[in-house]
Protein backbone atom coordinates (compact mmCIF):
# COMPACT_ATOMS: atom_id res chain seq x y z
CA UNK A 1 0.00 0.00 0.00
CA UNK A 2 1.79 2.76 -1.21
CA UNK A 3 1.55 6.72 -0.44
CA UNK A 4 0.30 7.89 -4.02
CA UNK A 5 -2.51 5.58 -3.73
CA UNK A 6 -4.09 8.17 -1.30
CA UNK A 7 -3.32 11.40 -3.69
CA UNK A 8 -5.81 13.40 -5.74
CA UNK A 9 -5.71 16.26 -7.56
CA UNK A 10 -6.98 19.50 -6.12
CA UNK A 11 -7.66 22.62 -8.09
CA UNK A 12 -6.28 25.53 -5.14
CA UNK A 13 -9.20 27.18 -5.43
CA UNK A 14 -11.36 25.19 -3.71
CA UNK A 15 -9.42 25.06 -0.91
CA UNK A 16 -11.40 27.09 1.53
CA UNK A 17 -10.33 30.06 3.77
CA UNK A 18 -13.94 30.87 5.57
CA UNK A 19 -16.28 29.23 6.36
CA UNK A 20 -20.08 29.41 5.31
CA UNK A 21 -22.88 30.95 7.32
CA UNK A 22 -24.87 29.58 8.59
CA UNK A 23 -22.93 26.69 9.84
CA UNK A 24 -25.35 23.89 8.95
CA UNK A 25 -25.61 25.71 5.34
CA UNK A 26 -22.37 23.85 4.63
CA UNK A 27 -22.93 21.25 1.36
CA UNK A 28 -23.04 17.71 2.71
CA UNK A 29 -21.86 14.66 0.34
CA UNK A 30 -23.78 11.93 1.33
CA UNK A 31 -22.46 8.49 0.49
CA UNK A 32 -24.05 5.47 1.70
CA UNK A 33 -23.27 1.90 0.23
CA UNK A 34 -23.01 2.91 -3.39
CA UNK A 35 -24.79 5.88 -3.54
CA UNK A 36 -24.08 9.45 -3.96
CA UNK A 37 -26.17 12.50 -2.79
CA UNK A 38 -25.61 16.24 -2.88
CA UNK A 39 -26.99 17.65 -0.13
CA UNK A 40 -26.67 20.31 2.56
CA UNK A 41 -25.94 19.76 6.39
CA UNK A 42 -29.25 21.39 7.12
CA UNK A 43 -30.61 18.31 5.85
CA UNK A 44 -29.29 16.12 8.56
CA UNK A 45 -32.48 15.63 10.30
CA UNK A 46 -33.80 14.13 7.02
CA UNK A 47 -31.17 11.81 6.61
CA UNK A 48 -30.46 10.01 9.77
CA UNK A 49 -33.16 7.69 11.42
CA UNK A 50 -34.16 7.98 15.26
CA UNK A 51 -32.34 6.13 16.87
CA UNK A 52 -28.96 6.88 15.32
CA UNK A 53 -26.14 8.21 18.13
CA UNK A 54 -23.97 10.80 16.62
CA UNK A 55 -20.60 11.13 18.95
CA UNK A 56 -18.97 14.50 19.13
CA UNK A 57 -15.83 15.89 20.19
CA UNK A 58 -16.04 18.73 23.04
CA UNK A 59 -12.21 19.98 23.18
CA UNK A 60 -12.12 23.47 22.91
CA UNK A 61 -9.30 25.22 20.86
CA UNK A 62 -6.67 27.56 22.60
CA UNK A 63 -5.70 30.11 20.79
CA UNK A 64 -2.45 28.98 20.44
CA UNK A 65 -0.18 30.90 18.34
CA UNK A 66 1.85 33.84 19.84
CA UNK A 67 3.86 36.78 18.50
CA UNK A 68 6.80 37.72 21.01
CA UNK A 69 10.34 38.84 21.26
CA UNK A 70 12.81 37.24 22.83
CA UNK A 71 14.93 38.75 25.07
CA UNK A 72 18.58 37.45 25.99
CA UNK A 73 21.62 39.78 28.14
CA UNK A 74 24.46 40.68 25.51
CA UNK A 75 26.72 43.78 25.61
CA UNK A 76 25.64 44.90 22.02
CA UNK A 77 21.94 44.66 22.15
CA UNK A 78 21.74 42.18 19.64
CA UNK A 79 19.30 39.77 22.53
CA UNK A 80 16.32 40.96 21.21
CA UNK A 81 14.72 38.87 18.41
CA UNK A 82 10.79 38.56 17.05
CA UNK A 83 9.72 35.21 17.88
CA UNK A 84 6.33 33.25 16.71
CA UNK A 85 5.42 30.29 19.12
CA UNK A 86 2.69 28.09 18.86
CA UNK A 87 2.05 26.14 21.57
CA UNK A 88 1.36 22.85 21.01
CA UNK A 89 1.09 20.21 24.11
CA UNK A 90 1.33 21.04 27.89
CA UNK A 91 3.75 19.08 30.08
CA UNK A 92 2.12 20.22 33.31
CA UNK A 93 2.06 23.11 35.84
CA UNK A 94 3.05 26.41 33.71
CA UNK A 95 5.22 24.47 31.22
CA UNK A 96 4.12 23.78 27.60
CA UNK A 97 5.75 22.32 24.66
CA UNK A 98 5.88 24.48 21.43
CA UNK A 99 6.99 25.15 17.64
CA UNK A 100 8.81 28.12 17.69
CA UNK A 101 9.63 30.65 14.30
CA UNK A 102 12.72 30.77 13.89
CA UNK A 103 13.74 28.17 16.18
CA UNK A 104 17.51 28.96 16.35
CA UNK A 105 16.87 32.16 17.62
CA UNK A 106 16.20 30.65 21.22
CA UNK A 107 18.13 29.04 23.42
CA UNK A 108 17.77 27.87 27.00
CA UNK A 109 17.57 30.42 29.48
CA UNK A 110 16.17 33.26 27.10
CA UNK A 111 13.01 34.95 28.17
CA UNK A 112 10.25 35.56 25.45
CA UNK A 113 7.71 38.55 26.28
CA UNK A 114 4.50 38.22 24.79
CA UNK A 115 1.53 40.83 25.12
CA UNK A 116 -1.36 40.67 27.67
CA UNK A 117 1.46 40.18 30.83
CA UNK A 118 2.31 36.67 29.34
CA UNK A 119 5.93 36.03 29.23
CA UNK A 120 8.20 32.32 29.38
CA UNK A 121 11.32 30.85 29.85
CA UNK A 122 13.30 28.63 27.14
CA UNK A 123 13.78 25.67 29.47
CA UNK A 124 15.08 23.20 26.73
CA UNK A 125 15.76 23.29 22.70
CA UNK A 126 14.94 20.36 20.52
CA UNK A 127 15.84 19.57 16.78
CA UNK A 128 11.94 20.35 16.04
CA UNK A 129 10.13 22.44 19.07
CA UNK A 130 11.38 23.97 22.59
CA UNK A 131 9.80 24.13 25.73
CA UNK A 132 8.54 26.94 27.31
CA UNK A 133 7.88 27.51 31.25
CA UNK A 134 5.39 30.38 31.49
CA UNK A 135 5.46 32.67 34.10
CA UNK A 136 1.39 32.43 34.54
CA UNK A 137 -0.96 28.94 35.20
CA UNK A 138 -4.53 27.82 35.28
CA UNK A 139 -6.76 31.02 34.90
CA UNK A 140 -4.47 33.79 34.34
CA UNK A 141 -2.63 31.85 32.08
CA UNK A 142 -6.14 31.43 30.00
CA UNK A 143 -6.77 34.78 30.42
CA UNK A 144 -3.97 36.07 29.15
CA UNK A 145 -3.62 34.49 26.44
CA UNK A 146 -7.02 34.70 25.18
CA UNK A 147 -5.94 37.66 24.61
CA UNK A 148 -2.25 37.57 23.60
CA UNK A 149 -3.05 34.46 21.46
CA UNK A 150 -4.47 34.06 17.46
CA UNK A 151 -6.31 30.77 16.51
CA UNK A 152 -3.83 28.35 15.33
CA UNK A 153 -5.38 28.14 11.94
CA UNK A 154 -3.91 25.03 9.55
CA UNK A 155 -1.06 26.04 7.25
CA UNK A 156 -3.39 26.19 4.16
CA UNK A 157 -4.91 28.38 5.29
CA UNK A 158 -2.22 30.75 7.18
CA UNK A 159 -0.74 30.45 4.24
CA UNK A 160 -3.33 32.26 2.67
CA UNK A 161 -4.36 34.85 4.71
CA UNK A 162 -3.55 35.79 8.73
CA UNK A 163 -5.66 34.45 11.62
CA UNK A 164 -8.63 37.36 12.67
CA UNK A 165 -10.76 37.93 15.50
CA UNK A 166 -13.44 36.31 13.39
CA UNK A 167 -11.64 33.26 13.72
CA UNK A 168 -12.08 33.34 17.45
CA UNK A 169 -15.90 31.99 16.59
CA UNK A 170 -15.21 30.30 13.36
CA UNK A 171 -12.81 27.81 14.40
CA UNK A 172 -14.35 26.89 17.83
CA UNK A 173 -17.45 24.27 17.92
CA UNK A 174 -20.79 25.49 19.93
CA UNK A 175 -20.09 22.38 22.08
CA UNK A 176 -16.86 23.29 23.05
CA UNK A 177 -16.24 22.52 26.76
CA UNK A 178 -12.72 20.90 27.74
CA UNK A 179 -9.20 23.20 26.54
CA UNK A 180 -6.44 21.27 25.26
CA UNK A 181 -6.56 21.34 21.13
CA UNK A 182 -4.83 23.26 18.84
CA UNK A 183 -6.71 22.56 16.24
CA UNK A 184 -10.42 21.79 15.81
CA UNK A 185 -12.50 19.36 15.00
CA UNK A 186 -13.25 20.62 12.13
CA UNK A 187 -16.63 18.43 11.11
CA UNK A 188 -18.49 20.11 14.00
CA UNK A 189 -17.70 23.10 13.09
CA UNK A 190 -20.79 22.64 10.67
CA UNK A 191 -23.53 22.34 13.75
CA UNK A 192 -25.39 24.91 15.76
CA UNK A 193 -28.15 24.92 18.15
CA UNK A 194 -31.01 25.16 15.82
CA UNK A 195 -29.56 21.79 13.92
CA UNK A 196 -28.74 20.07 16.97
CA UNK A 197 -31.93 20.87 18.34
CA UNK A 198 -33.90 19.66 15.09
CA UNK A 199 -31.80 16.06 15.49
CA UNK A 200 -32.69 15.57 18.55
CA UNK A 201 -36.52 16.47 17.73
CA UNK A 202 -35.49 13.47 15.01
CA UNK A 203 -34.91 10.88 17.96
CA UNK A 204 -31.12 11.20 16.81
CA UNK A 205 -28.91 11.02 20.03
CA UNK A 206 -25.48 12.58 21.07
CA UNK A 207 -22.64 11.61 23.15
CA UNK A 208 -19.56 13.46 23.80
CA UNK A 209 -16.33 12.79 24.08
CA UNK A 210 -12.53 14.93 24.14
CA UNK A 211 -9.44 14.70 21.98
CA UNK A 212 -7.56 17.34 22.05
CA UNK A 213 -6.40 17.92 18.72
CA UNK A 214 -2.73 17.95 18.36
CA UNK A 215 -0.46 20.21 15.46
CA UNK A 216 0.56 16.46 14.73
CA UNK A 217 -2.96 15.82 12.35
CA UNK A 218 -1.12 18.02 9.49
CA UNK A 219 2.16 16.47 9.85
CA UNK A 220 2.65 15.16 6.33
CA UNK A 221 3.05 11.23 5.81
CA UNK A 222 6.66 10.86 4.98
CA UNK A 223 7.27 7.26 4.02
CA UNK A 224 6.27 5.54 0.49
CA UNK A 225 4.99 2.65 2.52
CA UNK A 226 2.24 3.53 4.72
CA UNK A 227 1.61 0.53 6.93
CA UNK A 228 5.19 2.05 8.28
CA UNK A 229 4.34 5.40 8.98
CA UNK A 230 4.11 6.32 13.07
CA UNK A 231 1.53 8.01 13.95
CA UNK A 232 0.85 10.67 16.13
CA UNK A 233 -0.48 10.59 19.88
CA UNK A 234 -2.97 13.05 21.31
CA UNK A 235 -4.93 12.59 24.73
CA UNK A 236 -8.40 11.85 25.20
CA UNK A 237 -11.49 10.67 27.25
CA UNK A 238 -14.42 8.45 26.64
CA UNK A 239 -16.04 8.82 30.07
CA UNK A 240 -18.20 5.76 31.90
CA UNK A 241 -21.32 7.67 30.56
CA UNK A 242 -20.43 8.04 27.15
CA UNK A 243 -19.28 4.45 26.83
CA UNK A 244 -22.49 3.25 28.58
CA UNK A 245 -24.79 5.89 25.87
CA UNK A 246 -22.43 3.86 22.41
CA UNK A 247 -23.19 0.47 24.08
CA UNK A 248 -26.71 1.15 24.84
CA UNK A 249 -27.29 2.58 21.38
CA UNK A 250 -25.41 -0.59 19.72
CA UNK A 251 -27.76 -2.74 21.75
CA UNK A 252 -30.66 -1.09 20.43
CA UNK A 253 -29.63 -1.83 17.01
CA UNK A 254 -28.84 2.26 16.24
CA UNK A 255 -25.67 3.41 15.04
CA UNK A 256 -23.04 4.74 15.63
CA UNK A 257 -22.00 7.70 13.65
CA UNK A 258 -18.49 9.92 14.57
CA UNK A 259 -18.70 12.77 13.91
CA UNK A 260 -14.79 13.66 12.86
CA UNK A 261 -12.21 11.69 12.74
CA UNK A 262 -10.78 12.70 16.38
CA UNK A 263 -13.83 11.40 18.07
CA UNK A 264 -13.86 8.20 15.54
CA UNK A 265 -10.25 7.37 16.56
CA UNK A 266 -11.04 7.84 20.02
CA UNK A 267 -14.08 5.21 20.00
CA UNK A 268 -12.13 2.75 18.07
CA UNK A 269 -9.38 2.95 20.65
CA UNK A 270 -11.82 2.63 23.71
CA UNK A 271 -13.25 -0.62 22.08
CA UNK A 272 -12.93 -3.81 23.01
CA UNK A 273 -15.22 -6.89 21.39
CA UNK A 274 -17.88 -4.85 19.94
CA UNK A 275 -18.42 -3.06 23.08
CA UNK A 276 -16.90 0.35 24.55
CA UNK A 277 -14.95 0.40 27.79
CA UNK A 278 -14.38 3.92 29.77
CA UNK A 279 -10.94 5.21 28.72
CA UNK A 280 -8.28 8.01 29.56
CA UNK A 281 -5.20 8.49 28.05
CA UNK A 282 -2.83 8.94 24.98
CA UNK A 283 -3.69 7.46 21.90
CA UNK A 284 -1.89 6.41 18.58
CA UNK A 285 -3.95 4.83 16.63
CA UNK A 286 -3.22 4.66 12.87
CA UNK A 287 -6.56 3.51 10.91
CA UNK A 288 -5.63 2.57 6.97
CA UNK A 289 -7.41 0.13 4.32
CA UNK A 290 -7.57 -3.83 6.21
CA UNK A 291 -8.78 -2.41 9.77
CA UNK A 292 -11.48 -3.64 10.80
CA UNK A 293 -13.82 -1.23 12.92
CA UNK A 294 -14.71 -2.19 16.49
CA UNK A 295 -17.80 0.27 16.97
CA UNK A 296 -18.13 3.13 14.00
CA UNK A 297 -21.13 2.91 11.53
CA UNK A 298 -20.57 5.77 9.62
CA UNK A 299 -18.52 9.08 9.53
CA UNK A 300 -19.20 12.92 9.02
CA UNK A 301 -16.18 14.43 8.25
CA UNK A 302 -14.44 17.58 6.02
CA UNK A 303 -12.59 16.52 2.98
CA UNK A 304 -9.12 15.86 3.39
CA UNK A 305 -5.84 16.78 2.43
CA UNK A 306 -4.19 14.29 -0.56
CA UNK A 307 -1.51 11.91 0.77
CA UNK A 308 -2.76 12.62 4.61
CA UNK A 309 -3.61 9.97 7.43
CA UNK A 310 -7.21 10.90 7.23
CA UNK A 311 -7.38 10.28 3.52
CA UNK A 312 -6.07 6.65 4.51
CA UNK A 313 -8.80 6.30 7.89
CA UNK A 314 -11.67 7.33 5.17
CA UNK A 315 -10.36 4.65 2.56
CA UNK A 316 -10.32 2.16 5.59
CA UNK A 317 -13.86 2.92 5.90
CA UNK A 318 -15.02 3.23 2.75
CA UNK A 319 -13.34 0.71 0.84
CA UNK A 320 -10.21 2.76 -1.88
CA UNK A 321 -12.12 2.89 -5.02
CA UNK A 322 -15.60 4.23 -3.28
CA UNK A 323 -13.25 7.20 -1.50
CA UNK A 324 -11.80 8.11 -5.17
CA UNK A 325 -15.69 8.03 -6.48
CA UNK A 326 -16.51 10.50 -3.59
CA UNK A 327 -13.48 12.50 -3.77
CA UNK A 328 -13.74 12.77 -7.92
CA UNK A 329 -17.45 13.93 -7.49
CA UNK A 330 -16.71 16.60 -4.65
CA UNK A 331 -14.05 17.92 -7.07
CA UNK A 332 -16.32 18.21 -10.08
CA UNK A 333 -19.03 19.21 -8.24
CA UNK A 334 -17.04 22.10 -6.38
CA UNK A 335 -17.55 20.99 -3.15
CA UNK A 336 -15.11 23.37 -0.56
CA UNK A 337 -12.26 21.42 0.92
CA UNK A 338 -10.36 20.97 4.15
CA UNK A 339 -11.08 23.21 7.73
CA UNK A 340 -13.37 25.70 6.71
CA UNK A 341 -15.25 23.63 4.10
CA UNK A 342 -18.19 21.18 3.05
CA UNK A 343 -18.91 17.55 4.67
CA UNK A 344 -19.41 14.62 3.58
CA UNK A 345 -21.33 11.54 5.45
CA UNK A 346 -19.38 8.26 5.08
CA UNK A 347 -22.36 5.09 5.69
CA UNK A 348 -20.43 1.57 4.47
CA UNK A 349 -22.30 -0.94 2.66
CA UNK A 350 -23.17 -3.24 5.35
CA UNK A 351 -22.16 -6.43 5.20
Amino acid sequence: MKLADFDFDLPEELIATRPVRPRPAARLLHAEGGTLQDRHVHDLPAILRPGDRLVINNTRVIPARLNGERLRDTRDGSGRARVEVTLIAPEGGARWRALARPLRKLAPGDRVEFSAGLAAVVAARGAGDVVLDFALEGADFDAALAQAGSMPLPPYIAARRPADAQDHEDYQTVFARHSGAVAAPTASLHFDDALMTALRAKGVDFTEVTLHVGAGTFLPVKVEDVTTHRMHSEWGEVSAQAAAEINTTRAAGGRIIAVGTTALRLIESAAEGGTVQPWRGETDIFIYPGYRFRITDGLMTNFHLPKSTLMMLVSALMGMAQVRRIYAHAVAGRYRFFSYGDASLLIPQQT
